[in-house]
């Protein structure tokens, strides 16, 4: 078999990888290019979704670079970022003390031999137990929130001997087929059914529903899984009672509490961790997105001692070839100390305070557009009267120059998710671009 062509264009590629692309002709060759390679090789009809191909213009948007809350298209078209990758961009992109980190790891060993011991490693368990809730002191590293779920799973039906989980509709927790069995959007389900069982689906927010599922299923049950605040649901905050109603109802079972802290932990909400709204502590906890400072993919499951002493008899139950390799243990290590020095929870409590009181006011201006807003700290969802509203409004951000999206589970919620870094500047730009794009829906 012959890989000429391979070869050839494996070398093009290379190149702009390499030395970047200086042409405008170049540029517009990349664009149609991507798109091509997109429905061709990629997953087919996935760019039909995309703003950055049915709102960009003359050719498509195509993702290059970035600083902060600022990103840049191929074109050199820049947006403000309120999406941050889903969470990923907590501490902006490119962060430079991240980056500088990973710089010095990868010209130390940027991937473990898996024989000899990895420092990096030992330090992030560690420091993540440290600074989780209640009295975690052991932790697995992964390769992504997915896969942490994952983890607390397995973890989760190896200590307690049971098979069945509890979970919220409208959840989501990965979209793996251990992850997707929690999964609440039966659209994702569906199509890969059966899934792991049994699984008990209750509103989220209904600690009594729970406790129901419980009464008669306890001995069946490994834990209850739930988001301190759902966030591909839409930013969905649940009632004061909630969690501390679902810590007592799981110690009076003996069922095992997680929660899933993928996208609210590490500052996201206003707090270190989404579960210190209301103090409480779970049995064990999932971290992700955020971990890795916006520069490498990283997840952990963290949880008390006691639950991985279930793991001693068999250490090499649950395994991982790159999790927890140390170019993604500079990046999280580095990612915690400067959310942890600076503080950053409490600067998404303010920010976020301001994006709730511009968005109230606009909703007074404009019901028949906007519906509300809900969420806590920069984890904030706009709500809608429909899908095609929010889809309008996404659209008219997109063509001003902000990226922000809707949800996985709720189309009719539309998230402003900005790195906790996002200068006030930009905040007060942000706001005078939506106020616009719903002026203009408005007067339609």
């Amino acid at each position: 078999m012959g890989f000429d062509d391979a070869v050839r264009r494996s070398k093009e590629m290379l190149d702009v990888v390499l030395d970047g692309i200086d042409s405008g002709e170049a540029r517009e060759a990349l664009a149609k290019q991507t798109v091509i390679d997109f429905d061709e090789h990629f997953t087919p009809g996935l760019t039909r979704y995309r703003k950055s191909v049915t709102e960009a213009g003359d050719f498509a948007a195509i993702e290059w670079t970035g600083e902060g809350s600022i990103v840049y298209d191929a074109k050199g078209r820049e947006w403000i970022d309120c999406l941050g990758g889903y969470g990923i961009y907590s501490l902006g992109i490119r962060n430079p003390e991240v980056i500088a980190a990973v710089r010095a790891q990868m010209d130390r060993n940027p991937m473990p031999t898996q024989e000899l011991l990895d420092p990096f490693k030992a330090m992030l368990c560690a420091l993540l137990a440290e600074i989780a809730p209640g009295d975690m002191q052991n932790v697995f590293v992964a390769n992504s929130g997915t896969e942490s779920i994952e983890g607390a799973m397995k973890i989760a039906r190896v200590h307690t001997g049971r098979p069945g989980f509890v979970v919220a509709e409208a959840a989501f927790h990965g979209k793996t087929l251990g992850a997707l069995s929690l999964m609440g959007k039966p659209a994702f389900r569906e199509a890969v059914e059966p899934l792991l069982s049994p699984v008990w689906r209750v509103p989220f927010g209904d600690a009594a529903a729970v406790d129901a599922i419980l009464r008669d299923h306890a001995t069946q049950v490994a834990a209850v899984v739930m988001e301190p605040i759902q966030g591909e649901a839409g930013a969905v905050v649940p009632p004061e009672d909630f969690w501390p109603s679902l810590r007592a109802i799981c110690d009076r079972y003996g069922v095992l509490l997680i929660a899933d802290e993928v996208q609210t932990g590490l500052g996201r909400t206003g707090k270190l961790w989404g579960v210190d709204h209301w103090d409480v502590a779970p049995d064990i906890i999932t971290s992700a997105k955020a971990l890795g400072g916006g520069v490498m993919p990283i997840g952990a499951v963290a949880g008390r001692a006691e639950i991985w002493r279930s793991l001693e008899p068999n250490p090499f139950l649950h395994t991982s070839t790159f999790g927890g390799n140390p170019l993604a243990c500079a990046a999280a290590i580095a990612a915690i100390h400067v959310i942890l020095r600076d503080q950053l929870w409490e600067r998404a409590d303010r920010i976020g305070t301001r994006f709730v009181e511009a968005l109230t006011d606009m909703a007074d201006r404009y019901p028949r557009v906007l519906s509300g807003v809900r969420g806590r700290g920069l984890l904030l969802g706009m709500m809608f009267p429909d899908n095609e509203t929010g889809y309008k409004v996404a659209s008219g951000l997109f063509r001003r120059g902000v990226l922000v999206a809707g949800t996985q589970v709720s189309a009719t919620t539309i998230r402003i998710e900005p790195a906790l870094t996002i200068p006030e500047d930009l905040v007060e730009e942000t706001i005078g671009r939506l106020d616009e794009a719903l002026a203009e829906l408005a007067s339609a």
